[in-house]
């Protein structure tokens, strides 16, 4: 009985990170779909590949430095401060990509999957190298 207690003694904590990281996930869905200049969700549904495999792609590329900044975290306004920066780094990353590699403002609406699949690796890519330089 004393091994479940041990076990369960970070469950308060645990609700609190996976809390915050929901919460996080939330918001930056809310911020990304309002910085794409097309209605992401409206594609998704109308079965757009390339909308689907974008949105994914940078949901996940924000998913690795949340998950590195709730490892790393000593408190959770620790967590919270590099989750922030974490978003703020994937949306600059849509934003580069967005405005100088792929013309993703007309591919993505119109299904180019070429173009979904590169911003989704790109994207995840970024989060990948966000999360590795979270060594503090």
């Amino acid at each position: 009985m004393d091994f479940v207690k041990f076990s369960l003694s970070g469950f308060d904590e645990f609700l609190i990170y996976a809390g915050l990281a929901i919460a996080f996930i939330y918001i930056y869905l809310i911020v990304y779909l309002w910085v794409t200049p097309y209605n992401e969700l409206k594609l998704i549904k109308d079965g757009n590949i390339a909308a689907a495999l974008s949105l994914s792609g940078s949901v996940l590329g924000f998913t690795f430095p949340l998950a590195a900044a709730i490892f790393q975290a000593v408190h959770p306004w620790d967590m919270m401060l590099w989750a922030f920066i974490a978003g703020i780094v994937q949306l600059l990353v849509y934003v580069a990509v967005r405005y100088s590699l792929l013309n993703v403002s007309r591919r993505i609406p119109d299904g180019q999957v070429a173009t979904g699949i590169v911003l989704a690796a790109i994207s995840m890519s970024a989060g990948l190298l966000n999360a590795a330089c979270m060594t503090y």
